[in-house]
């Protein structure tokens, strides 16, 4: 007959074991403690380097004067005044909204145009009250079309969307038609260059931000696949990208854009939304992915025998879990440094492409064009700095901080410094 064990039965060296009340107390205190994941734990050690943290706050505070632009008291980045104001050194003297005569509004003042526009499309609403349904949709499209061609905004702002028009116009209730003075100065065509830098800011940050972000998730996972598949699956997918390093990219960005810019292919994507600026967006990213690739394949290829990967092996972890739960956590650190290589790299070929006439062209307006605009003015007989300074300053001051931040970012996701 076999007996059951005792639950107090000694080990095999003589020693007794310590009663189960005291395991018990070992398990309540493991449960206890909370786990820090590799996020929390980065953002942590991120709190710690004060040049990183700085630069975020300056990038939070540049983006977030980008997106709220509307609103602030600026004057119209695309109003010309050759007449009075070509090429003014940076000053303090009053302006106001729709004070040059050539603009044509009702007593040079934004003000009194809107009101006046504003009682003329009252008129013609009133008039759509008593009218018959026909009348009713003639009257709906003179209203649209006013709105669309004759709205006082238009001659002050490039075709402001919906959510700018309604900023525009809280600006103009808060502020009415003052302005900052142009503390900036003007440029060759009598523009206000403080309020250029601003909206130019909106076109350079989402430039280099979504044609980064779509290198990113095109590389990152292009070469996370290749690295951990292997064999002849990696040999094929980086014969592929060696083939496109040997076509130069700027004139694979060139023919892509004139291609998509043409007038039959540009009408039917303007019809989903997609302007010459969103082509260029991911034009731009679908080109920079090539060497992220190649990094993130290098860094993956190490850690592919790494004693986690042979453990999620083991429990059963399908291989794409593998790759997008274990492998690129892991590789973010050099991503991110390359993040922040990109960011500013395609904000210069933004400027570059925009000197070719091929990136944001007029009365859209970027950093880079600024700087390009004012490059051309310089002579040897006079030098108009602040055409170069200020956009300059603003560029060089935002890839700065952007540095800065991915020097912090790279050592607080680095998981071999965790809990450090």
């Amino acid at each position: 007959m076999t007996t059951s064990e005792p639950t107090n039965a000694r080990p095999p060296d003589g020693s007794r074991l310590p009663p189960l009340d005291q395991y018990s107390g070992l398990l309540a205190e493991a449960r206890a403690i909370q786990g820090v994941s590799l996020w929390q734990d980065a953002w942590r050690r991120l709190r710690k380097n004060w040049a990183a943290v700085g630069s975020l706050y300056f990038l939070m505070f540049v983006a977030g004067l980008a997106i709220f632009t509307p609103l602030l008291p600026l004057q119209s980045p695309m109003d010309k005044d050759l007449k009075d104001r070509l090429l003014l050194s940076p000053s303090f003297e009053p302006v106001r909204l729709g004070q040059r005569v050539e603009l044509g509004f009702r007593g040079n003042s934004l003000m009194q145009e809107l009101a006046k526009f504003e009682a003329e499309v009252a008129k013609l609403k009133a008039t759509r009250v008593d009218a018959s349904r026909d009348e009713r949709g003639q009257v709906d499209r003179e209203i649209a079309q006013r709105y669309r061609y004759e709205h006082p905004f238009n001659k002050l702002w490039n075709k402001p969307g919906p959510v700018s028009r309604l900023m525009i116009r809280a600006r103009v209730a808060l502020f009415g038609d003052w302005c900052v003075p142009s503390v900036c100065g003007t440029d060759s065509l009598g523009r206000d260059v403080l309020s250029r830098i601003f909206w130019g800011a909106r076109v350079s940050l989402v430039v280099g931000v979504v044609a980064t972000l779509v290198s990113l998730l095109i590389g990152v996972t292009y070469g996370a696949v290749a690295g951990y598949l292997g064999g002849w699956i990696d040999n094929l997918m980086m014969r592929i990208v060696d083939i496109l390093y040997s076509i130069p990219f700027i004139f694979v960005v060139i023919f892509l854009i004139t291609i998509l810019s043409e007038d039959s292919i540009k009408q039917k994507l303007e019809r989903y939304g997609i302007n010459q600026i969103v082509i260029f967006y991911i034009v731009i990213g679908a080109i920079y992915w090539l060497t992220m690739s190649r990094v993130v394949r290098g860094q993956v290829i190490s850690l592919n025998n790494e004693q986690f990967i042979e453990a999620a092996r083991t429990i059963g972890a399908g291989q794409m879990r593998i790759v997008f739960r274990h492998l690129i956590p892991n590789v973010m650190g050099i991503v991110i440094i390359y993040l922040t290589l990109t960011i500013p790299a395609v904000m210069l070929f933004e400027a570059f492409l925009s000197f070719l006439g091929l990136g944001v062209t007029a009365p859209d307006v970027s950093w880079g064009l600024l700087m390009n605009e004012g490059i051309q003015v310089i002579t040897p007989v006079r030098t108009f700095w602040w055409l170069v300074l200020f956009p300059g300053l603003t560029l060089t001051l935002t890839l700065f901080a952007l540095n800065f931040l991915g020097d912090g970012l790279r050592d607080a996701l680095d998981p071999r410094l965790k809990n450090r």
